[in-house]
């Protein structure tokens, strides 16, 4: 039988996009955090060599360009293991849709493939391997609420938020995240020259940028400690704020609308949201819909596609999802998934 594992999608709860550094990547800050929608990978190890990849999405690489590959090839080298793997993706998570289904994949199958090969990795192993493949990888070797610096492979566990429902909207529109990046660079230098009249952007971005770093890590600073002293002495005594929410809905609720509410207040935003929306209207247009169906805090995930919503409350995050999917939207009533019930879910 084959080692099955869920693979969780996540949200990027504000994102700040840095100065361009000598390496030619951006520096990054953000917020991850892993929601309940997930995949499932299903690796199989045999003799002989090679590895197989099946999936029925077709727009799932099969060769070497899938991550799931790309990792898979890794581990084997690294535990210097030969063997022929089938590894099986069942898709429930949109691709390129910035939920980071490819990135969880490949962390699913590595955490798979330690059971099916009957080895233990070193983390710090696993970190690197991660790191090598993608940028969004490490997070899903954390799970939960996440900080992400440098190019968002720095990753470092932040508090349990309460648990919060969220509707995921996709559209059928591709996103290219380098063009993003490339849109997000003229519109600096577009700013820049607008301020200074005509010279050279550069350093002078860069330095605005690292400000609005600065910034933005005040920001969810102030939100996080907003969200502790909201949370019951239950849970600021050890036990997860998802497991002493998840029996108390009216509770719960009354505890996620204040905490929502500073989120909007703290003003954290996604900063692709800027150069995507123009290019793309109708992304515009899902986050109108998200609020109008009473989501009080939307945004764009990672460069996208999808948009999200966060609500406080389960009922009212599955009749907005009805109400927008009545209205032609491919929406998904979900919840963040703290770490530790992320951890608990991954085994299938």
């Amino acid at each position: 039988m084959p080692t099955a594992a869920r693979s969780f999608g996540k949200i990027n709860i504000g994102l700040v996009i840095g100065p361009l550094g000598s390496d030619d990547y951006h520096e990054l800050r953000t917020v991850y955090h892993t929601i309940a929608l997930h995949d499932v990978v299903k690796v199989e190890s045999r003799s002989g060599t090679g590895i197989e990849i099946r999936c029925k999405d077709p727009r799932v690489p099969a060769d070497e360009t899938n991550t799931v590959y790309r990792i898979a090839d890794r581990v084997c080298k690294l535990v210097k293991q030969r063997c022929r793997l089938t590894i099986t993706i069942e898709k429930a998570l949109p691709v390129r849709a910035g939920l980071g289904a490819a990135s969880s994949n490949a962390v699913a199958t590595m955490l798979a493939l330690e059971r099916e090969l009957k080895v233990e990795i070193e983390m710090d192993d696993k970190f690197r391997l991660a790191t090598e493949i993608g940028m969004d990888l490490p997070t899903f070797l954390v799970g939960g609420a996440v900080i992400g610096t440098g190019r968002g492979e720095q990753v470092y566990p932040l508090p349990e938020l309460p648990e919060l429902d969220c509707v995921i909207v996709t559209p059928e529109v591709g996103v290219s995240t380098p063009a993003a990046f490339a849109a997000w660079d003229e519109l600096q230098e577009r700013e820049v020259r607008g301020i200074h009249g005509g010279g050279k952007g550069g350093s002078l971005t860069g330095g605005r940028n690292s400000d609005k770093m600065s910034s933005f890590s005040r920001c969810v600073d102030a939100w996080l400690l907003s969200t502790l002293t909201q949370q019951a002495p239950e849970a600021r005594s050890g036990r997860t704020a998802s497991g002493v929410l998840r029996g108390e809905q009216a509770d719960r609720g009354d505890r996620a609308e204040p905490l929502l509410l500073d989120l909007v207040r703290a003003g954290i935003e996604n900063d692709f949201e800027r150069v995507v929306f123009p290019e793309h209207p109708e992304l515009r247009e899902v986050k109108r819909a998200l609020e109008r169906q009473g989501a009080q805090y939307c945004s764009l995930s990672g460069s996208g596609s999808s948009v999200y919503g966060l609500f406080a409350g389960h009922e009212r995050a599955e009749k907005a999802a009805a109400a927008l999917a009545a209205e032609g939207h491919a929406a998904r009533a979900t919840r963040l998934l703290g770490r530790a019930e992320y951890w608990r879910q991954v085994w299938k």
